[in-house]
């Protein structure tokens, strides 16, 4: 029996694990993690595109896939009272992050040392612990409701103090490295999560042990990467940091209002519905986000393109063109969502979460047309930000936050679910309305201002001898800089 156990060979993840450990305790013995030499190449596409897709669906499906292992191991109240409290993670992330990272990977010249980029961090992940505190004082919760949710905040805070090292990491042309550990925190939450939830049956202890999961990928895996693949930081400067906090505060503001719309009749369904309609709604909201991913998936390598056309005056024509295509090919992909919930989606519900779904569909139906709006949204959101007027999103926002208040209170009140669903249609069509809008107004405004920059045309004159026809001359057209 020994001597089998000395032929065997250690199995990869071990070897792995064996290798990490012992580089991460030769270079603290040596001059610390930051002067260790790095080992991983830089500027590899192919791995940057594979492992970040990786790491952001591994990211993407914790929430639905805990949901699904909620409700058939403790059912769907519980399902409920978890989706709600991380729907709540998920917004307070949003002020962990403070809207940072593409202003941190986009700081080539390290206007900020990235020491500032993490005192920033540790600050707003404080903030954000602290209203997660103050959220569950506000909500009334019990200890088991206020434990499980506060341990679901710790992970959402990891999410977000990790975003700034994996940021480090893209902004040296490593983003596949940030990938990697997206996904290995990731599945090690589902891992521990599901293990607890299955042996112990509380809730409490799953989402306690998903928390310390979370900190031990970040102190073991997440950290010692970003200081040993990256270049050393200089010295910290607090006028640097309130920079920062100033540069990043309009982003921040238009993000956490957009995710508090978004979020809105989940909060406004607490205290009026019982918790599992929380399931419910949440379950019918994932196919909608897989709308939201493709449309992601479809523009966003496409946006330097749209910048370029948008800059060179005798294309602006061809930009409107591309618009109107990619709003026809959301409107295709919605159908075709609404044509396989129709056929297949809520057998596969139905059979994921061990409920009946049946009752839902026309919900479900609801649920994808919305989910094709927010697809319109977020285009519409980068349309606006490549024609540079993103500052007025913000307003946008605040107008229909108002609505946001008072629509679902009212549905949900007297619809209870199918008020929640059909407000958020309402309120994302609201939304998608005002962008519209935004944009066909910039659009017009800049063609009724070269429009009256053209040179008026002259009567015409007969022709004699002594009027001789000007030679060279050129007809002016308007520059990008006038435009």
């Amino acid at each position: 029996m020994q001597r089998l156990l000395r032929a065997r060979k250690p199995l990869l993840i071990e070897r792995l694990i064996r290798t990490w450990g012992g580089r991460i305790l030769g270079a603290m013995r040596e001059d610390g993690l930051s002067a260790a030499d790095e080992a991983y190449e830089s500027n590899q596409t192919s791995r940057d595109f594979l492992w970040n897709t990786i790491g952001l669906s591994a990211w993407g499906i914790v929430f639905p896939v805990l949901t699904v292992v909620i409700t058939q191991l403790v059912g769907a109240e519980e399902a409920g009272k978890f989706a709600l409290a991380f729907v709540a993670g998920h917004l307070l992330m949003f002020v962990a992050n403070y809207g940072v990272r593409t202003y941190q990977v986009s700081d080539r010249d390290e206007a900020h040392q990235f020491i500032d980029y993490q005192v920033n961090r540790w600050i707003t992940c404080a903030i954000m612990i602290l209203a997660g505190w103050l959220f569950c004082r506000f909500r009334g919760y019990d200890s088991a409701m206020a434990t499980m949710s506060m341990a679901v905040f710790v992970y959402k805070m990891i999410d977000g103090m990790a975003d700034v090292y994996e940021g480090r990491l893209q902004q040296m042309d490593k983003l596949y490295l940030a990938g990697i550990s997206q996904a290995i925190r990731s599945l090690g939450v589902l891992v521990f999560f599901s293990a607890f939830l299955l042996f112990t049956r509380s809730l409490e202890a799953a989402s306690i042990a998903m928390a310390i999961a979370a900190v031990l990928s970040l102190v073991l895996g997440t950290l010692p990467l970003a200081l040993l693949e990256t270049p050393k930081s200089g010295k910290f400067s607090p006028a640097s940091l309130g920079r920062l906090f100033m540069h990043c505060a309009p982003v921040f503001l238009a993000l956490f209002l957009y995710a508090f719309i978004d979020n809105m009749p989940k909060f406004m369904m607490e205290g009026v519905l019982t918790y599992d309609n929380q399931l419910y709604f949440n379950a019918l909201y994932f196919p909608a986000q897989t709308i939201l991913m493709i449309v992601g998936f479809m523009y966003k390598p496409l946006l330097t393109r749209m910048a370029d056309a948008w800059n060179d005056l005798s294309r602006r024509k061809r930009f409107d063109l591309f618009i109107a295509v990619a709003l026809g090919v959301i409107v295709l992909i919605t159908v075709v969502a609404i044509l396989l919930m129709r056929w297949i989606g809520i057998p596969i519900l139905s059979f994921l979460y061990g409920l009946d779904f049946e009752p839902f569909r026309k919900l479900s139906y609801l649920m994808l047309v919305a989910g094709g709006i927010t697809g319109g949204i977020d285009f519409l959101y980068q349309v606006v930000t490549v024609m540079r007027r993103q500052a007025v999103v913000t307003k946008l926002y605040l107008i229909t936050f108002v609505f946001a208040l008072v629509i679902p209170y009212m549905l949900i009140r007297v619809s209870q679910l199918e008020g929640a669903v059909v407000s958020y249609v309402i309120v994302m069509a609201i939304l998608f309305l005002l962008l519209g809008l935004e944009y066909i107004g910039v659009r017009l405004g800049f063609a009724f201002a070269a429009e009256s920059r053209e040179p008026h045309a002259e009567p015409a004159r007969p022709r004699t001898s002594s009027t001789k026809r000007p030679r060279n001359r050129v007809r002016p057209r308007p520059s990008v800089k006038d435009e």
